[in-house]
């Protein structure tokens, strides 16, 4: 006798299968896509000569071995200076690279869902300071753990995930993980399945948190939610194959906080940003996938930007060796934090609207003010591993912050905004150069910042 599906599942694939038809209705039915503007580099002030660079360097990435194909596109004052396609698709049929190929964008959707948040906080139908128990029950009485030395001791020396002393601690893989060359992340994952490898027990007693962990400090990632660290250590949640942010969310609070909320920033990537995107769906009363399609993705024109690959695009999805596929397994599961495909194209739609302060194709999507509250640093000196606030960069909600260059030593020009994903997309504004840059790829390295240094050398006015 074959088993039914869960209510919720079988109701959320009705929903897929709505969505698809009005999306493809959508397109049938008008004639013209809304699209950003070509320029010339030096019509909006950059040097064409400067940005003819990329394709060298992607090409010395490409002959290395180090990537197999990426798309990289920059918009400047509401044009497309550069919008190229380099290497292949499928390195084994030798097919070429197209500009419309749709990539896994892993935590690169951060800034996705930190627009829909930000679009109901504007609206005050959420909070920044609301606690999130008021959205969600569960996490009211939520507790912090304390990791014990071998003597019982509190505050003893940081372990890692394994129990030991972590040569890689949660800090400094969320400072350094974009920026590893693969090899270099190969060491480091190699280093942590040794850990497993030889897993001891994690001692830690439970105390309350001090007070309740709110919207804002999950938008920041100080919640201590999921972070790698001593509460995380003994979690073995993960997002079953059937499992929808309504079924898997409760479930969360009952693991306990890596720290007390608002003291540390520590990267939250697969857990507390989907937090948010469950209360995104109470408070609004609609599935996350059809608000952001509603409100973000259909006026952006943003058309190959799903959660579930679509059949008929599936073969502009780069072929990559001993892909493991989506970290995400059920269609009705809509990440917040994880689980985007998309192309160049629409994020530099995104991106656009951004630097534009909220506005694009005639949509206002956010007003400038919300704009600028969200890429603005939220947590003072905590974003920097030291403590002490010299790295020059910054953390607002959900977003990266380049706040310093001269300190940070980072390319992008100053008040440049964005964040990455594990699969090495890349993407960030500059609203005060009136700048965005995209780069699409399957395989991080450090080209991204390589790129990064090309367009801010490439800026004339």
């Amino acid at each position: 006798m074959r088993k039914s599906l869960p209510k919720s599942l079988t109701k959320c694939l009705q929903n897929i299968g709505v969505t698809v038809i009005s999306s493809l209705l959508m397109a049938s039915g008008s004639t013209l896509a809304a699209e950003l503007s070509r320029g010339n580099p030096e019509e909006v002030g950059m040097s064409s000569v400067q940005l003819e660079k990329i394709a060298d360097v992607v090409q010395q990435y490409i002959d290395a071995n180090r990537v197999q194909g990426v798309v990289v596109g920059i918009t400047r004052r509401n044009r497309v200076v550069y919008y190229e396609a380099h290497g292949v698709l499928d390195a084994a049929t030798g097919a070429p690279m197209p500009k419309d190929a749709i990539f896994a964008m892993a935590s690169s959707t951060k800034p996705i869902l930190g627009v829909a948040a930000m679009m109901l906080i504007e609206e005050g139908v959420i909070g920044l300071h609301d606690p999130v128990h008021q959205y969600l029950p569960e996490f009211k009485n939520i507790q912090v753990a304390i990791l014990l030395d071998t003597a019982g001791k509190d505050g003893g020396k940081k372990k890692g995930k394994a129990g030991k002393a972590s040569k890689y601690d949660e800090q400094w893989l969320a400072t350094n993980w974009e920026s590893l060359a693969e090899d270099e992340r190969a060491k480091v994952i190699a280093h942590y399945q040794e850990l497993e490898k030889n897993k001891a027990p994690v001692e830690v007693k439970l105390v309350p948190a001090e007070r309740p962990i709110t919207v804002h400090d999950l938008l920041t990632h100080t919640a201590g939610l999921h972070t790698g660290g001593a509460g995380s250590a003994a979690a073995k949640l993960r997002v079953g194959k059937t499992d929808t942010l309504a079924s898997f969310i409760p479930k969360v609070a009952q693991d306990p906080l890596d720290f007390q909320p608002g003291t540390k920033w520590a990267y939250s990537g697969t857990v507390g940003l989907d937090v948010v995107a469950r209360i995104i769906e109470i408070a609004s009363g609609m599935p996350l996938d059809q608000f952001v399609q509603t409100r973000i993705f259909d006026p952006l024109d943003m058309q190959d930007t799903h959660w579930n690959m679509r059949e008929n695009k599936q073969h502009r999805y780069p072929v990559i060796p001993n892909d493991k596929g989506s970290y995400i397994r059920s269609p009705c599961y809509f990440s917040g934090s994880v689980g985007l495909l998309s192309t160049a194209r629409d994020f530099m739609h995104f991106e656009q609207m951004l630097v534009n302060k909220g506005s694009l194709f005639g949509h206002q999507l956010l007003k400038p003010e919300t704009v600028e509250l969200m890429s603005t640093n939220k947590i003072g000196k905590l974003f920097d591993s030291s403590g002490k606030g010299v790295s020059g960069l910054g953390f607002g909600y959900t977003v990266g912050i380049n706040m310093h260059p001269e300190l940070s030593k980072d390319p992008r020009p100053a008040g440049a905004f964005g964040w990455g994903g594990a699969a090495g997309t890349v993407s960030w504004s500059a609203p005060a150069e009136e700048l965005s840059f995209v780069y699409m790829v399957m395989g991080p390295t450090e080209l991204p910042s390589k790129l990064a240094a090309i367009v801010s050398d490439a800026l004339l006015d």
